[in-house]
């Protein structure tokens, strides 16, 4: 058999793919919403992409409460670093979208853009994905949470939400990384 040739999508993935069937199941209404949401995605990562660049770049944006605006002007005036890898092991690591930390004052300041509209805190009003990255930022420099203040920022939907957190939101997910990381490698062991 002579195989057809489509280098176009080769490692992508169709919306209507055979590796996410749901969509079988899918009426109109349910297509029709999960596209979209399939698109704000895309959008996303798209937004993203140019976030970083104008904020490597130092290219301010008017200062206005649209969430672009805010998100990048803030990373910039704050000398953030964007699209840092935070790393712990092979199965705990993730990228903060704006980092910075400041050693003498011994600050850390961790910031997402959210182009969703998709609820990001817990019901205690926590932002549990960027508690991760501070953990994982103290795991990785081998740094003291308790002699760091931590301020997590999320810029989402002309609006941004702050927290404070302190060693008894992060401390105890420092632990849940070291332990369920030792539960994995144990796992793999075994395998």
């Amino acid at each position: 058999m002579k195989w057809n040739r489509h280098s176009r999508i080769e490692g992508q993935h169709a919306f209507l793919g055979a590796s996410k069937h749901s969509w079988l199941n899918y009426d109109e209404e349910h297509l029709t919403e999960s596209y979209y949401n399939f698109l704000a995605a895309q959008r996303g990562t798209k937004l993203h992409a140019i976030a970083a660049e104008l904020i490597n770049n130092r290219i301010k944006l008017p200062p206005t409460n649209a969430t672009l605006n805010r998100y990048v002007n803030d990373a910039i005036g704050f000398r953030m670093k964007t699209e840092q890898p935070l790393y712990f092991s092979d199965n705990c690591f993730g990228t903060a979208d704006a980092i910075a930390y400041d050693e003498e004052n011994r600050f850390l300041r961790i910031h997402d853009l959210k182009t969703g509209s998709e609820k990001v805190t817990d019901k205690h009003g926590n932002i549990p994905q960027l508690e991760i990255y501070a953990a994982l930022f103290f795991l990785e420099y081998d740094l003291d949470v308790n002699d760091t203040e931590i301020e997590l920022r999320i810029y989402q939907n002309d609006d941004v939400i702050i927290t404070n957190p302190d060693i008894d939101r992060i401390a105890p997910v420092i632990d849940k990384i070291i332990s369920y990381n030792k539960i994995i490698e144990q796992l793999k062991r075994e395998e």
